[in-house]
């Protein structure tokens, strides 16, 4: 069911979300169908899309959404996908590009190959699916694309430098498009979650050493959910976001704004 507000209202837009079978990507994709949009969710799991479509159709209806298989790290994929959205629904409004990949590893031994598999995932990955998808933005003059940056795009996690360097990457391509593509009439803008528990990063935050600090600089003291970035979501691809380009919208509980303080964590012993 669409918003009551017009200015968030996304009725009569379709989207293609990758990585749109699980994790952010799902979440993003519900919200899109909530407020009135039609949804593609691409995956490179078969399965795990078909359950998406599922769970997407129980809120909006069989026409609200279909699935397609998508590997972000092949070009004629990319493609397909595009095509399939305009095969199923006539247009494309929105493209979200949230298909990741996650490796932790000490960086003494991080091999090559591991790093160009996560900057190919993330980084030329977001292109490949931005060019399929801006070509059919160009010849309408309108278009929404939302790249997924990271809280490592702005600080530091030890033993995820890939995945980091690639985040930081996404902060660029935003801008490059935002300001190359602006003409077309394509904004792209990005944004930046905070910790998530999601499938990509579950084992390393959720009763970890490493979730407790996460956890203890955070001012909300806890972590994020789902449709708290996907509010973000549905906010950059509406009407009341028409003037945001080149934006990366963080969505962190206050993570970057903590300095050297009190700890906000629900253990916590207040200072005396």
């Amino acid at each position: 069911m669409a918003s009551g507000n017009k200015m968030f209202d996304l009725t009569g837009k379709v989207a293609l979300v990758t990585g749109g079978a699980s994790g952010l990507g799902l979440g993003i994709a519900k919200a899109f169908v909530q407020n009135g949009a039609k949804v593609l969710v691409g995956s490179r799991t078969i399965d795990k899309v078909e359950g998406a479509v599922k769970e997407l159709q129980a809120l909006g209806g069989d026409e609200s959404a279909g699935g397609v298989a998508l590997d972000v790290t092949n070009d004629a994929s990319a493609e397909r996908a595009v095509r399939k959205a305009i095969d199923l629904y006539g247009r494309l409004d929105i493209l979200v590009n949230s298909a990741g990949v996650m490796l932790r590893k000490p960086t003494f031994e991080l091999k090559g190959e591991d790093f160009n598999r996560v900057y190919d995932t993330h980084v030329t990955g977001s292109l490949r699916c931005a060019q399929a998808a801006g070509h059919i933005f160009r010849e309408q003059h309108s278009g929404c694309i939302i790249n997924l940056a990271s809280i490592s795009t702005f600080v530091d996690l030890i033993e995820v430098a890939a995945y980091a360097a690639a985040k930081n990457a996404i902060l660029g391509l935003t801008r490059s498009l935002a300001n190359e593509w602006a003409k077309h009439g394509i904004r792209t803008n990005a944004i930046a979650p905070g910790f998530i528990p999601t499938d990509l990063n579950r084992k390393m935050i959720e009763n970890t050493d490493r979730g407790r600090r996460i956890l203890e600089h955070t001012p909300m003291g806890r972590f994020g959910k789902a449709e708290e970035i996907a509010g973000g979501a549905v906010f950059l691809a509406s009407p009341a976001a028409g003037f945001i380009n080149g934006h990366t919208l963080v969505i962190d509980g206050g993570y970057l704004a903590s300095g050297i303080g009190d700890s906000f964590a629900p253990w916590a012993t207040p200072e005396k």
